[in-house]
């Protein structure tokens, strides 16, 4: 059996007695520092600090590079201006989904994709098997970088203590290529994944000590705590932000998953693009909802879901929210059943419990 790989950062996971690492996609990761709950309501109300090292990095570079990720991606990579990123879906011929994952666009023909860990070999795969004969070059960087992300209503305040970066003019899904961080250069970017606001910096992995000391002690006055998998995941659930195997997948297109603001068809031709305008024209097939449970039951990543005695879908990610203290789930069901108030079944261990159809995402945070 293959060791899990670590980040940069797993030895200072130690400092907490009560981290838990966890096999996530062959990398041992923590799923929690001080606890899930503590965590989660951190980056609701403080901030929280996530080594996200795990996901992939690949440099494409050269004259064709705009118009190869025109082709491989759903959105429009020719709006991007230098200095801004944007979330695009790689696509397979029938409209099933490669991955999700943000493109950066670094100068002309300089692009910086940024990938789901557990798909870094297919995408690569992927994206190698369309290379132009000439005019494009793909690289893969995971290995020697390294990812934290600082989120939640304190970051700008805790950012703003370690770089002298004018934070407040960083609009999101807007970066700077080389901000200095705690002594640092790193690529300092305005996105996240959690609903908050926040921050996520790419640097070079031996910089890890530098970064992770330098960022709790800045924010120790503003209640920065690290946070694991376990929060990141409640976080992103609430705010209905998807999750490459469960809300997308190689059978379930951007579109099922209520992701058409991120697939351009007029923009031109791309891989996958005349089966989700087919999917468009004809009724997309099924939908991606909110779920609450009427019954006292916890709906959970593929329990089936029933109406009229009938499975017309399944929950694709479900939990106890923290911030709202209500059994919700994320359904992909049949597009008949996806209307706000329409009465469901959840099966839970067997037994066919009351929910119905709400509207998401549970959680937008306040302005």
């Amino acid at each position: 059996m293959d060791a899990l790989k670590r980040t940069p950062f797993f030895d200072f996971y130690a400092a907490f007695p009560e981290s838990r690492s966890i096999d996530f996609g062959g990398w041992e990761l923590p799923v929690q520092f001080t606890g899930i709950q503590k965590e989660h309501e951190a980056v609701r109300s403080r901030a929280g600090l996530f080594d996200v090292s795990h996901m992939g990095e690949f440099m494409v570079t050269g004259n064709g590079a705009e118009a190869y990720l025109q082709r491989m991606t759903t959105n429009d990579v020719g709006k991007l201006a230098d200095g801004q990123a944007q979330y695009t879906l790689l696509c397979y011929p029938d409209g099933g989904t490669v991955d999700d994952l943000l493109v950066y666009r670094l100068g002309e023909g300089r692009y910086m994709l940024v990938v789901n860990a557990a798909n870094i070999g297919k995408d690569l795969e992927w994206l190698q098997d369309h290379l132009p004969e000439s005019g494009v070059k793909l690289a893969d960087c995971s290995e020697e970088t390294l990812l934290l992300a600082v989120q939640g209503p304190n970051a700008e305040k805790i950012m703003s203590e370690v770089t002298e970066l004018p934070l407040a003019g960083l609009k999101p899904f807007h970066f700077a290529e080389r901000a200095e961080v705690c002594g640092v250069e790193v690529l300092l970017s305005r996105t996240g994944y959690t609903g908050e606001d926040g921050f996520e910096l790419y640097a070079p992995a031996d910089a890890a000590e530098k970064l992770w000391s330098g960022l709790l002690e800045a924010g120790s006055a503003h209640g920065l705590t690290p946070a694991g998998l376990g929060a990141r995941d409640t976080l992103r659930f609430e705010a209905k932000l998807p999750l490459y195997g469960q809300e997308l997948s190689q059978d379930i297109s951007p579109l099922e998953a209520g992701l058409g603001f991120f697939v351009k068809l007029d923009k031109g031709d791309f891989i996958g693009r005349a089966a989700l305008q087919a999917q468009k024209e004809q009724g997309v097939p099924r939908r991606l909802v909110g779920v609450e449970m009427i019954d006292r039951g916890i709906p959970r990543s593929h329990y089936p879901v029933f109406a009229g005695g009938q499975q017309i879908g399944e929950i694709t990610t479900g939990t106890q929210s923290p911030t709202l203290k209500r059994n919700l789930g994320l359904a992909l069901v049949d597009a008949g059943y996806a209307v706000i108030g329409t009465e469901l079944e959840v099966e839970i261990r067997g037994k066919r419990l009351k929910a119905v159809v709400v509207k998401a995402p549970f959680y937008k945070k306040s302005r």
